[in-house]
């Protein structure tokens, strides 16, 4: 309950505003569902009760019911627009999309790797040997050399990987 500019009269919280009741001082609902968001406390009460959300919310310490609160208003919008899957379709939809995206990144890097191979085997010339000690310059580092075979072997893993089912591309 919401005291409204000094006046003594109180606007009650959007759940007693919805369950017609009078807004008291101990009214569980009214931290959590103020008069201004009506739609929050209606897609939570269609989905779970107005009785379950109090029950849920007087078994938990004070500290953790905002964040209750947040989770039953996120799963109900969700459930409301899927009542099949609800949250559940939504993380399932973007592991989908991360796992695409994923593939494509490997796609790209696999592409990047051999057009660098192409033109260092086109820098080093036509009749000598790709890998002969004076077409190849020594790495100016340790840590590029490692980190040069480390990235050429997860390239290989993502790339077998993303191969799993599907070509990456027709030559």
């Amino acid at each position: 309950m919401k005291e409204n500019g000094g006046r003594g009269s109180t606007s009650p919280c959007a759940a007693c505003k919805l369950l017609r009741r009078r807004c008291t001082q101990e009214c569980v609902f009214a931290p959590y569902f103020p008069g201004d968001e009506p739609q929050k406390f209606a897609s939570v009460h269609k989905v779970f009760g107005a009785s379950n959300v109090s029950k849920m919310l007087q078994e938990l310490p004070e500290y953790q019911r905002g964040d209750a609160v947040s989770s039953m208003v996120y799963e109900a919008n969700a459930r409301i627009k899927d009542p099949v899957y609800g949250c559940v379709g939504t993380i399932s939809s973007l592991q989908q999309q991360v796992d695409f995206l994923q593939t494509q990144l490997a796609i790209s890097q696999a592409e990047l790797v051999h057009m660098k191979m192409q033109q260092f085997s086109s820098m080093s010339g036509g009749g000598t040997a790709v890998n002969s000690p004076e077409n190849v310059s020594p790495p100016s580092s340790r840590y590029s050399q490692s980190s040069t075979t480390n990235s050429l072997f997860t390239m290989d893993m993502v790339v077998d990987q993303a191969n799993i089912g599907a070509p990456l591309w027709s030559c």
